[in-house]
Parts: structure tokens; sequence; C-alpha cells
């Protein structure tokens, strides 16, 4: 089964859970063993598996990828968001999730993020449930 949904970013860099959604299209495809894979069909953005009890990790998230790739850089491409394809990159484009009895396999302080960094933008998310 495939799904896409939108999502709206606030930010120039902003990690959104996603977690709920993505449960709740899986409760509608009725598909209790399986594995999702989600994708994100953009350059500047990603999704990641990472913690969503503490906000902090996420901050922590946002701070460490400004230091380790900054926008104003010596880069050549001229749009002026070469580093937002590099933490694209460094983050990657899809994860991939085992379904048991309906649930997602997520450690219990595991959560999916959409990872914009070249926002505000309105985005596509891609979903493919297999059972």
């Amino acid at each position: 089964m495939f799904k896409e949904f939108e999502i709206r970013t606030k930010e120039r860099t902003d990690f959104i859970e996603i977690t709920n959604k993505i449960k709740e299209i899986v409760r509608q495809s009725a598909i209790k063993n399986g594995i999702v894979t989600i994708f994100i069909p953009h350059t500047t953005a990603g999704v990641t598996i990472n913690e969503h009890a503490d906000p902090d990790v996420i901050d922590d998230l946002k701070e460490y990828f400004e230091k380790l790739v900054p926008k104003n850089n010596a880069f050549k491409h001229s749009e002026g968001n070469s580093d937002a394809h590099i933490k694209a990159s460094i983050i990657g484009s899809s994860v991939q999730v085992l379904l048991n009895q309906g649930e997602l396999c997520l450690g219990t302080w595991q959560g999916i993020f959409f990872c914009e960094f070249d926002g505000p933008r309105k985005r596509k998310v891609y979903m493919m449930i297999k059972g």
C-alpha cells in the first residue's frame, strides 16, 4: 500500500515528529505484519529515527548540524542552500520500520522525525506498507 501526506515546516531547520501520523496510516491499512518504508522526495530534507521523549535531543541535533555544516560557507552551489543538501545527505532520505501485529516496532524512546534543512516549506512524505 502506497500513501502520501504533506507536512508544513516552520523554520529553516525543523525536526517534526511524524510517528503518530505514520501509526494512523498503518492502522488504516489493516496490514498487521510487514515493513513500513518512509521516503522523503526532497534533496534538502530527510527522515530519521531518534529519541522523542526529551526535546533537548532534537535541539542538540539542530545545533550540532549548524556547527558541522554552517550555512555561510564558500559553497559553489549558487542557490544558497548547499548546507541543506549536505545535511539531508547525512540524515538520509528513507527509513524502514518493522510492523508486528499492527504496531510499529520502535523502541520505547524512539520516534520518526521529518528533518527540514531549507524551510519553511510545504513538503511531501511517501510511505509504502508491505505485508
